[in-house]
């Protein structure tokens, strides 16, 4: 069976909704089954969105991309560096 890929949007949705469930009454398990997701992908989904309104969750993910970007070019400049003191070295 294909994984559906959930947009961010929709998985706060469904947090709200089990959030509304489980106030009326309903366990946990019901209400992740009435929204059709695995029980493991909502704690998945709890532990990391839980408590985040969408304009909170869209900056996470802005934080995330930019971070990786940034990780990267240190990367990139500690090869160059290891290059040229190698280079400056003579050990080439």
């Amino acid at each position: 069976m294909a994984r559906k890929k959930y947009k961010m949007e929709e998985i706060i949705q469904h947090l709200r909704t089990v959030e509304i469930e489980v106030a009326k009454g309903t366990s946990v398990e019901e209400a992740v089954r009435k929204i059709a997701v695995p029980i493991q992908s909502y704690y998945r989904w709890k532990k990391e969105y839980s408590g985040m309104d969408l304009s909170q969750a869209k900056r996470l993910k802005e934080l995330e991309q930019e971070t990786a970007r940034l990780r990267k070019i240190v990367s990139d400049q500690a090869l160059d560096i290891l290059i040229l003191k190698e280079v400056s070295s003579g050990n080439f």
